[in-house]
């Protein structure tokens, strides 16, 4: 399959796109996961699961050790009061209280699992990135292009041994991982999944694909579990990320320690022979109009505090949705110039490994 085509689709248009593919290929999006399914993927046409047996994923020790799972205790017993995310909240989630993420009490709720083919290459190779969609969101940006996921929480209650299936199923249909996707509120959930998933032959990498607004203690409970952090850094403006998330203005401070501290468990990311992601720190930074974003000072902060070969996709996606057009400053896409000055930015700053998108399509 040439996957050229989708690189440069927003999230929400690929998710309609992989969907009228799948269905008319008459393999659809894993909707119930069941342990032992397994199903052909497009791009992968055998099944054959696509593991690397050079690279143990770090999981597996902590598995056999039997602390995987006190982890996983650990993060539930953290939602009696809860302090998963930044926002601190407080509820009970044990007794089905809701905090500002809106997720409801101890339920898990997925809206889809698929192979993604269009997340950044070296997750995708041949048999795509194996992405389960998480319902709700801690930071709830108004201009989220996957707004109906993420505020209203659309998606099916699902249990964690279904979560595990639907682990499996991913690597069986050839993915390169498995890519969890606003993991924020549902950290206990995913490391509970994964010691199920393990005890049934799973062995993908995890992507912890997140806003970056992420609190410590959380993510050093996540050592040595998650393989690939791939992070947003949305906003260097503390007043903006207040303005347009839920209220987050400790967005960027926050930000920056999980960053640092991601990049502490698992290193700069590097692609192996055959250009497969299997473990690092790749940053993602969206190009916002009207230098909204603060992109040249979050390029400087990454120039300044990591290795200069930190992979940064600097994303030129940007569309108004939800309720961007309230908001002036952001209410149209990027120019051509605009996201030029980010990249020739980075380049004079000295970062060597820039995933640099096409640009051709940009307004002047």
């Amino acid at each position: 399959m040439d996957t050229s085509e989708y690189k440069n689709l927003s999230r929400r248009a690929f998710l309609q796109n992989t969907a009228k593919m799948c269905c008319q290929a008459g393999v659809g999006c894993i909707m119930l996961g069941t342990l032992g399914s397994s199903f052909a993927a497009p791009g992968r046409s055998d099944g054959t699961p696509a593991i690397n047996p050079d690279f143990e994923p770090g999981y597996l020790k902590l598995h056999r050790t039997g602390e995987l799972k006190e982890r996983g205790d650990k993060l539930w017993a953290m939602m009696e009061n809860c302090r998963t995310c930044p926002r601190e909240c407080g509820v009970n989630r044990h007794d089905g209280e809701t905090g500002y993420c809106q997720s409801p009490g101890t339920e898990l709720h997925i809206s889809s699992a698929m192979p993604h083919f269009g997340e950044e290459r070296p997750l995708v190779g041949d048999g795509g990135s194996g992405t389960i969609f998480l319902a709700h969101c801690s930071l709830r940006c108004v201009f989220c292009q996957n707004w109906e996921i993420s505020h209203r929480g659309r998606g099916s209650e699902r249990s964690i041994q279904e979560m595990a299936g639907l682990m499996l199923q991913l690597q069986q249909m050839g993915c390169h991982n498995v890519n969890m996707v606003t993991p924020t509120h549902y950290p206990a959930f995913i490391v509970k999944a994964i010691d199920k998933a393990v005890e049934n032959g799973f062995r993908l990498p995890i992507v912890y694909n997140t806003c970056g607004w992420e609190r410590l203690e959380t993510l050093s409970l996540l050592d040595g579990v998650i393989d690939i952090y791939l992070p947003d850094f949305k906003f260097w403006d503390s007043d903006l990320s207040k303005e347009l998330t839920g209220q987050a203005e400790t967005y960027p401070e926050i930000t920056k320690k999980a960053i640092l501290e991601m990049h502490r468990q698992v290193g700069v990311a590097k692609p192996d022979e055959n250009g497969i992601m299997h473990r690092g720190l790749m940053i993602r930074h969206l190009v916002m109009p009207n230098e909204t974003s603060g992109s040249a000072e979050i390029m400087d902060w990454i120039a300044e505090n990591l290795p200069k070969d930190t992979y940064v996709n600097i994303m030129s996606q940007y569309n108004p949705q939800h309720k961007a057009y309230d908001y002036p400053e952001i209410s149209r896409r990027i120019t051509t110039d605009e996201y030029n000055a980010v990249v020739d930015h980075a380049k004079e700053l000295g970062l060597t490994n820039l995933d640099i998108q096409r640009r051709g399509w940009l307004r002047r």
